[in-house]
């Protein structure tokens, strides 16, 4: 049953912007009575990756497409490649246009083969883009029924 389901996420933000994603995800899940466990990169411990169904990930973009150091250190923290990884990133088209926009996200995806698509949130997701969060949402769902 996916109100059953095991979820962390896991994010790192600076500006507010991935924070604000990871908190609507939170709430998304808590809509449909599903509990969220929550690690701030860099800041709380974090639990082992095995115990969670679905494990969220969330960056933002730095320095002309890099991913965060403190995301990398995460990576290592983790120390393997979970299957059950989707990621989430902000950016700013306004810094490298779309070669660059979320860069690290998708990165971090190819990295850990994720089977679910990148959610890509430009700045904050106020507004129109939460849409798009919920639609993502609905899809990493039904995937993960399909595994359930």
């Amino acid at each position: 049953m996916v109100s059953e389901l095991r979820v962390l996420i896991a994010y790192l933000s600076y500006s507010g912007n991935t924070e604000e994603v990871a908190a609507y995800i939170g709430d998304y899940f808590n809509r449909e009575g599903i509990t969220v466990e929550w690690h701030r990169i860099g800041i709380d411990a974090l639990n082992d990756p095995a115990y969670y169904d679905l494990i969220f990930l969330g960056t933002f973009t730095w320095e002309r497409g890099s991913t965060p150091d403190e995301v990398k250190d995460f990576v290592l923290e983790v120390g393997y490649k979970p299957e059950n990884m989707a990621i989430f990133g902000t950016g700013d088209t306004q810094f490298g246009g779309d070669d660059l926009f979320c860069r690290a996200a998708d990165k971090l995806a190819k990295f850990y083969g994720s089977s679910y698509p990148v959610l890509k949130i430009e700045q904050s997701p106020r507004g129109s883009q939460e849409s798009k969060i919920e639609q993502w949402l609905e899809g990493v769902l039904d995937n993960a029924k399909s595994y359930a």
